[in-house]
């Protein structure tokens, strides 16, 4: 896979050096000469130019890139790239750095963005994931689906424990992605039944998740933990 990263900082080498590692061709872009370090990714390529002009992007040869990251220190930036790399290049993924919260709401698919990740969210989400009990909290917006990744720690009272997955009638086209029991990973087979302090994922339609919080654990059951 071939993969553009709009902004060569510490965040961008560090996203090209993971990508490297697991087998993807990887250009770094940036319009600042004191950002191309080639010797600090040499099995990247490199280009001095600007990301958000389609005259660079051409010569980046961006329609080649599957997948297009804007991951420099500035949201206008971002939207812009992330928007030519949609709408001018037809690149089939778009992912936005954001890097103000209060931007947040911009980085959509009126923009380009199939993905946007915004690090305070994220620290949030995963202080509450380490620490919640019986709430649904959300981890990550793909915002091209329309889809959140979610997580909830099932309580001891929920009356999903003991169910099998095969008889989980989730709401809405949640799909449950993983269960997490004692710190592994494990595929949600038909026969697994459910156990409590079960740590487990969903992918869900932002509409369905108070409806699948109230199916996993209904409210009378929290006022009851409570």
């Amino acid at each position: 896979m071939r993969v553009a990263i709009a902004g060569a900082g510490n965040v961008g080498r560090s996203i090209a050096r993971e990508l490297i590692a697991n087998g993807h061709q990887i250009l770094l872009i940036d319009r600042d000469p004191n950002a191309i370090k080639p010797e600090s990714v040499p099995e990247a390529e490199w280009l001095l130019a600007d990301a958000c002009e389609l005259a660079s992007l051409e010569e980046a040869g961006l329609d080649t890139c599957d997948v297009a990251i804007a991951a420099t220190g500035d949201d206008k930036s971002n939207l812009v790239h992330t928007l030519l790399a949609k709408t001018e290049f037809g690149v089939p993924r778009t992912v936005g750095r954001v890097n103000h919260p209060s931007n947040e709401w911009m980085f959509d698919d009126l923009w380009g963005v199939d993905v946007a990740v915004s690090t305070p969210r994220l620290m949030c989400a995963l202080v509450e994931e380490a620490v919640t009990v019986g709430d649904l909290v959300r981890l990550f917006s793909f915002r091209g689906g329309h889809a959140n990744l979610v997580e909830m720690t099932l309580p001891e009272l929920s009356p999903r424990v003991g169910t099998r997955v095969a008889d989980l009638s989730l709401p809405g086209d949640a799909v449950l992605v993983t269960i997490i029991r004692d710190g592994a990973a494990r595929a949600p087979e038909r026969d697994a039944a459910l156990e409590a302090n079960d740590e487990l994922l969903f992918v869900v339609d932002p509409s369905y998740e108070g409806e699948l919080a109230q199916f996993l654990v209904p409210r009378t059951v929290r006022t009851t933990d409570a």
